[in-house]
């Protein structure tokens, strides 16, 4: 039986993930959201909008202050994940992309943020298996989360 309170969760086979199926994963350890680390984001991304780079300008604002981009919280996602449900046990895996993704609530510079992770569905696909998760993102503090996803992963069973 496997144990999603024992992390990272390492299924090895169909059966193990389905075993997983519904059960909440996490949380992860918490992450500092830096002016830095998002200003290396807009530079890698192109994305300079002041809002996210100005903190002078942003501060001004409504919102009080700069705030991380929602593709920054999003592209934690399989980080976070790593850290939560380790796929060592397949040959191998691959992000397979997102159905859904919301950003509920912004992520004021200088926050902390955590994700946990329910797994929705494990199934067979031609040439292995086929993940769907929940990616739930939370500021410390926080209200609303500030990302809610639906990811998608295939992995390969060992042919052992």
């Amino acid at each position: 039986m496997i144990d999603p309170n024992v992390l990272p969760v390492r299924p090895a086979s169909l059966a193990e993930l389905q075993q997983l199926i519904g059960k909440e994963i996490g949380p992860t350890d918490w992450h500092e959201v830096t002016q830095e680390r998002v200003d290396a984001f807009a530079e890698v991304t192109g994305d300079q909008q002041w809002i996210h780079v100005d903190p002078e300008r942003a501060a001004a604002s409504p919102l009080g202050g700069t705030i991380a981009h929602g593709l920054y919280s999003l592209a934690l996602g399989p980080a976070f994940s790593y850290t939560l449900l380790a796929l060592d046990g397949f040959a191998h895996g691959l992000n397979y992309g997102y159905d859904k993704v919301r950003f509920p609530a912004p992520l004021p510079v200088g926050s902390r943020i955590r994700m946990r992770l329910t797994l929705l569905a494990a199934d067979p696909v031609p040439g292995g298996i086929q993940l769907r998760a929940q990616h739930v993102v939370e500021r410390e503090g926080g209200e609303k989360p500030i990302v809610v996803a639906e990811s998608l992963a295939r992995v390969v069973e060992r042919g052992d």
